[in-house]
């Protein structure tokens, strides 16, 4: 059993609209929230209903659109900079720790204003989280913010053989389990679950099926993998526009939503919760399951 994890729940409502149907038809997990665009909280309803079935947590944003409230240190054009210089600044040094921690709480307040519970799981638009000057500060609120129940934590890290033995966006993969070493073990000092094994990475390239890809992702599973996705569809308004940027994978996005969607043996393969709608988090201490790691 894998988490199988949609990230970018409303991006936009192309993209919020084929997770809501994935989700009905029992093709998920989890999804991930972006908070920070013009479409939230208006689709959190639609939203909320898949929760007895479905974990829901935050995408925390600082490369995508503006933040929530001026970042005058990061963002002093009111624009959130672009992952590149992001990262060159995270790795020389420079994030301002308190600025990162206001903007992360405003996104955790506006998730659980939409939705009226806390995330289940919390992870990084880019994977932004895991880079030095965010992870401590992600690390440190969590930690404070939810100390009965907290919220598992994406750890986009695998093991190197695992990422060598799938044929797509193996250098992605590389860097970004690079970015993120030591995170996971950091996350579990502070009490925090993570996921053990992460997979799905994509160059999103449309010449190649996605069953492909997807079958390539649930290979070389850890204990408790997650598995990311980009479903959506191509509606009028798949575009991020409103937020002052094309999306990159638009095209891919509905090959995602059809293979994830025409896949009959998926609902047996991947985890879900099983709660009532307006049921506590999920205790991820107390979620067991083990995979096949061949």
């Amino acid at each position: 059993m894998v988490i199988l994890c949609a990230d970018d729940y409303a991006l936009n409502r192309g993209v919020a609209r084929a997770i809501g149907e994935l989700s009905a038809a029992r093709r998920l997990s989890a999804t991930s929230v972006l908070v920070t665009t013009p479409h939230w909280p208006a689709l959190a309803p639609r939203l909320s209903i898949h929760r007895g079935h479905l974990a829901i947590g935050l995408h925390f944003n600082l490369t995508l659109g503006a933040p929530l409230r001026p970042m005058r240190r990061l963002a002093p054009s009111g624009g959130l900079p672009s992952l590149g210089k992001l990262l060159a600044g995270a790795l020389a040094g420079l994030p301002d720790r308190s600025e990162i921690k206001d903007e992360f709480v405003r996104q955790l307040d506006h998730f659980e204003g939409g939705l009226g519970f806390p995330p289940d799981q919390v992870d990084g638009h880019q994977h932004v989280h895991v880079l030095p000057g965010i992870r401590e500060v992600v690390l440190e609120t969590l930690a404070q913010r939810y100390p009965r129940l907290p919220p598992l934590l994406r750890d986009p890290s695998d093991r190197w053989q695992a990422i060598a033995a799938r044929r797509t966006a193996k250098a992605k993969a590389l860097l970004v389990a690079g970015l993120a070493l030591g995170f996971g073990e950091a996350a579990r000092r502070r009490g925090l679950p993570t996921n053990a094994g992460f997979s799905g990475f994509s160059n999103f390239d449309v010449r190649v099926p996605y069953q492909r890809e997807l079958e390539d992702a649930l290979r070389g599973l850890g204990p408790r993998p997650m598995v990311m996705c980009h479903p959506g569809h191509g509606d009028a308004d798949l575009s991020t526009a409103n937020v002052g940027d094309d999306d990159p994978v638009a095209a891919r996005r509905r090959m995602e939503y059809d293979a994830l969607m025409g896949d009959r043996a998926l609902p047996g393969r991947i985890w879900r919760p099983s709660r009532s709608p307006d049921g506590p988090p999920v205790d991820w201490a107390s979620v067991r399951f083990l995979v096949d790691a061949g």
